[in-house]
C-alpha cells in the first residue's frame, strides 16, 4: 500500500479523479501474466487488490507487489523494453491507465505533469534507496555519524501527505467499485 502513497500524496483530488476517470477496472486470474519480460507496457497499473510476483527472465522472484503497488510507472519515462515479468500470485483487481492517456494528459496540462513527475520521483526515488539497502552498496565505508533512514521509514514530505494519500485511495477504490 505505501507506494501508491507516493504517487497520491503528491497529486491533487482532481488529479486522482482524473487517473480513476480515465483508467478502467480490470481484473487478472492467478497465474496470467501482467507484463512480459522484453515488452513495452501500454498502461501504467495500479493494484487496487491482490497480490503478485515480479520475476527475472530465468523465473527467480525478486519482489511481491501488493495492493497500492505501481506497475509500468517506468515506461512512462523511457521506451525501453521492460527486464521482468510481473505475475498474478492470486486474482487480482487492478486500474490499469493507458500510456497514451496518460501521456496526452502530460503533454496537455503541466501543472499536472509536474505534479505527477515529482511523484514518480520520489516514488523511484525509495525504490532505489530499498535496492541499495537490501543489497549492502557502501555498507563498509558508511560514515558512522551520517544521518540516515531505514529502509521502511518514510520521507517527511511524504509522511506529511499521508493521511490526504490515504483518503484518496480509498476514494478511488469506493468509485471504482461502482
Amino acid at each position: 500500500m505505501r507506494k501508491v502513497l507516493f504517487i497520491l500524496g503528491q497529486l491533487t483530488d482532481s488529479d486522482v479523479d482524473w487517473l480513476a476517470d480515465h483508467g478502467s477496472r480490470g481484473k487478472i486470474a492467478r497465474g496470467e501474466t501482467l507484463i512480459r519480460h522484453g515488452t513495452r507496457p501500454e498502461s501504467m497499473y495500479i493494484i487496487l487488490d491482490g497480490a503478485m510476483s515480479v520475476v527475472t527472465s530465468k523465473g527467480m522472484r525478486i519482489a511481491r507487489v501488493a495492493s497500492g503497488d505501481i506497475l509500468g510507472e517506468m515506461s512512462l519515462l523511457d521506451s525501453s523494453p521492460t527486464v521482468v515479468s510481473v505475475v498474478a500470485e492470486q486474482d487480482c483487481v487492478l486500474l490499469d491507465v493507458p500510456k497514451a492517456t496518460l501521456s496526452a494528459k502530460l503533454e496537455e496540462d503541466v501543472a499536472f505533469a509536474a505534479r505527477f513527475y515529482r511523484a514518480l520521483g520520489i516514488f523511484l526515488t525509495d525504490r532505489m534507496r530499498g535496492t541499495i539497502n537490501r543489497f549492502g552498496y557502501g555498507a563498509e565505508d558508511e560514515d558512522p555519524n551520517a544521518e540516515s533512514m531505514d529502509e521502511d521509514e518514510l520521507d517527511i514530505e511524504v509522511l506529511d501527505k499521508l493521511h490526504l494519500a490515504g483518503a484518496r485511495f480509498e476514494r478511488m477504490l469506493k468509485k471504482l467499485a461502482g
